[in-house]
């Protein structure tokens, strides 16, 4: 467990592979690298400590340019999502929406990291990389058993050593910092591969030898999770690979070494047939990881592809042009042109233009139902987040209870805009899952 193991006796380390994305998942697809520690704390985002009943942890990692500092530690939703509490993630994400809530919090705790640029502004920089991780990427953890003993050891580390950065790609960059981290806890765990990744440490390699040093050692509780790239219009995160497995599925780079070098192509090829690198699948045996819960099991194939075409017959009911169907899009679009903000519980919001008037939609589960918003609105996003989160490009990411009930809120949103075409849903709905065990 990672969110629902709140005390000292369940201690653990989590090993966070995290996809590639933007214009850096375009040049290289290593990805990024931290350590979730479920039993470590911080008064600040830079000083450690134990943590206290209820509390679940922090998330570790070595950034290029962050105030200066070697390390910052950051609780493991905000992490995440950039909110306080997993209920107030938000349903569908956009870049708007995704820059406030990551400098509502950063105003909130990150001023000493990040602070305000001239006239209050955001700062530049690659602060935004502490908080709302999951709107970019999808992650991978790998988990396994600690002590509190050995969490105690780390503090009294890190606390009492230098956090000043000297950062380097190649030789400390996040993958060099987890790797340490993890061989503090277990000696000799994590190293890297001189020749899939030519002498860099890389966050798949990490991996691959966490869970080899796992099956060596089963009693350390070791398993797998995945943590969803959150709906929405952000660009969806890619592949995470080792050096030599990228270039070697990289066009961009393997086609000119193909034809002004081919021996060296060859070799490259040979390189990565031999380390394995198309072998390693970081969600083998992964349970989906939903914010506020205990890891779950993943939606069925078959019930997903049940989900999709319940979708796709209630979209067409509801949406006779074609084009109309892309609800996605659709709901993207709008949501560009609102101004996000949080209601009298902080919880998201968005404020949108209906005609001469405005009007404030709840994003989040547990306020989209509960605004005054047109329920035609509040029905377009929850069609617009299922739509997203069916599309996914594997089952794997899909979590069973997060599309059982945003297709109940669903229900609920057409009850209100159209209560003859709920009737037809709930049908199929309810023969979606009458074919679970």
């Amino acid at each position: 467990m990672v969110l629902a193991c709140t005390t000292l006796a369940c201690a653990s380390a989590t090993l966070l592979l995290e996809e590639p994305y933007g214009k850096m998942g375009f040049f290289t697809a290593t990805g990024h690298a931290a350590v979730y520690l479920s039993g470590v704390c911080a008064d600040t985002p830079v000083h450690l400590r134990p943590c206290a009943r209820g509390e679940t942890g922090v998330v570790l990692s070595r950034y290029d340019g962050v105030g200066g500092y070697d390390w910052v530690a950051i609780p493991l939703v905000p992490y995440l999502y950039a909110v306080e509490r997993p209920e107030d993630v938000p349903l569908f994400a956009d870049a708007k929406m995704t820059e406030f809530l990551r400098d509502r919090y950063r105003r909130k705790y990150l001023e000493d990291v990040a602070p305000d640029g001239k006239d209050g502004e955001t700062p530049s920089g690659n602060w935004y990389e502490l908080v709302g991780s999951s709107y970019d990427r999808t992650i991978y953890g790998f988990k396994i058993e600690t002590s509190p003993e050995q969490d105690d050891a780390l503090i009294e580390k890190l606390n009492s050593s230098p956090n000043q950065s000297h950062f380097h790609l190649a030789s400390r960059n996040c993958a060099d910092f987890a790797k340490d981290v993890l061989n503090f806890y277990y000696p000799k765990s994590l190293h890297r591969s001189l020749v899939a990744d030519v002498g860099m440490t890389t966050p798949k390699q990490m991996a691959k030898t966490l869970t080899k040093f796992s099956d060596r050692h089963p009693e350390l509780q070791f398993s797998r999770l995945i943590i969803s790239q959150v709906p929405g219009s952000m660009p969806r995160s890619s592949t995470v690979r080792g050096v030599v497995d990228s270039f070697f599925r990289s066009k961009k780079y393997i086609v000119p070494s193909v034809v002004f070098s081919p021996i060296f192509a060859g070799c490259v090829g040979a390189v990565y047939l031999g380390t394995g690198a198309e072998r390693f699948a970081p969600a083998t045996n992964a349970m989906v990881l939903v914010a506020g819960r205990d890891p779950e099991r993943t939606l069925d194939r078959e019930d997903r592809r049940a989900y999709q075409q319940q979708l796709k017959h209630l979209l067409a009911d509801a949406y006779p042009q074609k084009a109309e169907q892309n609800i996605d899009k659709i709901w993207a679009k709008l949501q560009s042109n609102a101004k996000a903000g949080v209601d009298e519980r902080g919880r998201p919001v968005l404020r949108l233009q209906v005609g001469t008037s405005f009007v404030q939609v709840g994003v989040a589960a547990d306020n989209v139902l509960s605004a005054s918003a047109p329920p035609q609105l509040v029905r377009q996003l929850l069609e617009a987040r299922l739509q997203s989160e069916l599309r996914r490009r594997s089952a794997r990411e899909v979590s069973e209870s997060e599309v059982a009930r945003d297709w109940d809120l669903l229900q609920k949103a057409i009850a209100e805009s159209d209560p003859p075409l709920v009737a037809r849903t709930t049908l199929r709905s309810e023969s979606v899952r009458g074919n679970r065990p």
